[in-house]
């Protein structure tokens, strides 16, 4: 029996060592100066799934237009939330690499989307460090499926293994919105952010464009088709973001015991003219005082790591439209970040992917 166990052990040992986890977060300038929030900014929206327009017009918005006027803005933005360790985000991300580290029995790296480290040298440094690595799992840190951040690390963490590991094997962790386990961890966490009395709870998302959702309908007329389209079931859901992000609110609601009154979702972070999914976070929340809503408490479910669009749209700016529009009280509850359950979850989801 001791020799069969020690040859299991052996062989699972030997498993382990030709795989990998790879967590994938969205990123980050290297600095707050303008240069380098610049480059960033220049990554980030010249990517397809992000403007989706044809490259010789996106290149003329993107270069010819945004990039004179936002970088010097974006950084300002930056700096106000700049830690001394570096970027929040990063710094977090990489927080919680480590605790899902320790909990994990399989070698766990970290990358970003956009920034540094990238995902090339996400999957260069665990192939380095595991000379039999022969398959990968990725893990997108994105509950809700969008073209602009689940499927845009998929396909580029494709495009990387095809050019550059053309031996390794991927697996690709689905978009969590729906896991149950996610959505304990993400309830209690809300509800340990909840003073003792608020009038209103606001589930904040990230925008996007409304054509991104039709692009998206594997159907190609049931979302935004109808008023009812996301309540309503539909094989599109399973790439639809705007129900994907109503049903996590749903489901946390539900798990808390909220009352349909006391709660509501929105969307931040719009850019350009095109239609953005709404209600839109800022007018909603300037809107609140005038309807008696004076403690209010935002959350952003869209976000596992604390980021610009958090500490600095929501946790800074929103803050103050609210208060000089007569709120009394705004309470931002900090995303997952590092939390300990969070990184158990993600180890075991490491594990379990690979027994699929």
């Amino acid at each position: 029996m001791g020799l069969l166990q020690k040859s299991i052990s052996q062989e699972n040992y030997q498993n382990m060592a030709k795989r990998a986890v790879l967590l994938v977060n969205l990123g980050s300038p290297d600095s707050p100066n303008v240069p380098d929030v610049k480059k960033y900014l220049d990554e980030f929206l010249m990517d397809g799934r992000v403007i989706d327009a044809p490259y010789l017009l996106r290149a003329f918005l993107v270069k010819g237009i945004i990039l004179n006027t936002r970088p010097k803005k974006s950084a300002e933005a930056y700096k106000s939330i700049w830690w001394e360790e570096g970027s929040p985000l990063i710094v977090l991300s990489e927080r919680l690499q480590q605790k899902v580290s320790e909990y994990s029995e399989l070698p766990v790296g970290m990358a970003m989307r956009y920034g540094n480290p990238s995902i090339e040298a996400g999957i260069k440094s665990l192939a380095e460090e595991n000379s039999d690595l022969e398959e990968l799992l990725l893990v997108p840190l994105y509950p809700h499926y969008a073209m602009s951040s689940y499927e845009t690390v998929v396909e580029k963490a494709k495009d990387v293994l095809k050019k550059k590991f053309p031996k390794l094997k991927l697996k690709v962790k689905k978009h969590f919105f729906d896991n149950e386990d996610y959505l304990d961890i993400l309830a209690d966490s809300i509800k340990s952010g909840l003073p003792d009395e608020y009038d209103h709870l606001l589930f904040s998302y990230h925008g996007i464009p409304e054509r991104h959702v039709r692009k998206s309908d594997i159907t190609k007329g049931h979302c935004l088709g109808a008023n009812d389209c996301c309540s309503s079931s539909s094989p599109a859901h399973e790439f639809c973001y705007r129900h994907q992000v109503f049903e996590t609110t749903k489901s946390v609601v539900k798990r808390l015991g909220i009352p349909q009154e006391k709660h509501s979702s929105s969307f931040q972070s719009r850019l350009g003219r095109d239609p953005w999914l709404q209600p839109f976070t800022d007018m909603l929340i300037n809107d609140f005082p005038a309807k008696g809503i004076k403690k209010l408490v935002v959350v952003c479910p869209a976000f596992v790591s604390d980021c610009l669009e958090t500490i600095e749209e929501i946790g800074i700016e929103a803050r103050e439209e609210f208060l000089k529009h007569g709120g009394e009280e705004f309470t931002l509850i900090p995303c997952l970040n590092e939390n300990d359950s969070w990184a158990k979850l993600l180890a075991t989801w490491g594990e379990s992917e690979f027994k699929k």
